[in-house]
């Protein structure tokens, strides 16, 4: 198992790292926290940060879900390849238990509070007209156009905030009872690979030779 996902590490390290990208600055600009080597190694800190926001984007039915959770995981220092595995969570096969799990939640915690909240109408019609569009057909289930949308809304983030919540304490107490598999490995922030180095310096040279063409006299 650690050695396919290695693999894939290097797969995709190594294709991120394409020379026609990596000279370009708005992939630099991007990718710059990318490309530390320590953020792709599975060790408690980063994949525990990683999984967290993967399970978080995963319980949102959001387009591009593993983009925006990989985005994220690399702001905050995550395991990038964890962050995005995790938003599988949901998919073609658990997304309509899921949706009427979240449903149910939202339900009870109204009840239990006793909220009484509107329907949000411009949601509803634009599940209609995703349903029903010309162009393109989406399939929308019967009882997400009939329930409160805000209930709805309500049960998708609180359930959300509960599992991400969740998730960060068990991988700590999963790293604490078997280290051998996921190893405690402190983040070093001042360590800085050697190609990103060798980027850096290159785009302070452009930098460099831009400002000097700039200030040569006509």
């Amino acid at each position: 198992m650690k050695r396919r996902y290695l693999w894939l590490v290097r797969r995709a390290y190594r294709a991120l790292r394409h020379p026609r990208l990596r000279h370009r600055d708005w992939w630099q600009a991007l990718t710059q926290a990318l490309f530390e080597r320590h953020l792709w190694m599975p060790c408690r800190d980063t994949v525990a940060t990683g999984l967290t926001i993967g399970v978080f984007f995963a319980l949102v039915p959001l387009p591009l879900q593993m983009i925006f959770a990989g985005i994220t995981a690399m702001r905050l220092k995550s395991n990038v390849p964890i962050a995005m595995a995790a938003c599988w969570i949901s998919n073609p096969v658990t997304n309509i238990p899921l949706f009427l799990a979240q449903l149910w939640f939202g339900n009870r915690i109204a009840e239990f509070f006793g909220l009484n909240l509107p329907d949000i109408r411009w949601f509803k019609d634009f599940l209609h007209w995703l349903r029903e569009s010309h162009w393109f057909s989406v399939p929308v289930p019967e009882f997400i156009l009939e329930a409160n949308s805000s209930c709805f809304f309500l049960g998708i983030m609180v359930s959300a905030i509960l599992a991400a919540a969740l998730t960060f304490p068990l991988v700590h107490l999963f790293a604490a009872i078997m280290p051998h598999h996921l190893p405690v490995r402190p983040l070093r922030n001042a360590k800085v690979s050697s190609f990103m180095r060798k980027i850096r310096a290159q785009r302070e040279a452009r930098k460099r030779a831009k400002r000097a063409g700039l200030e040569k006299p006509l």
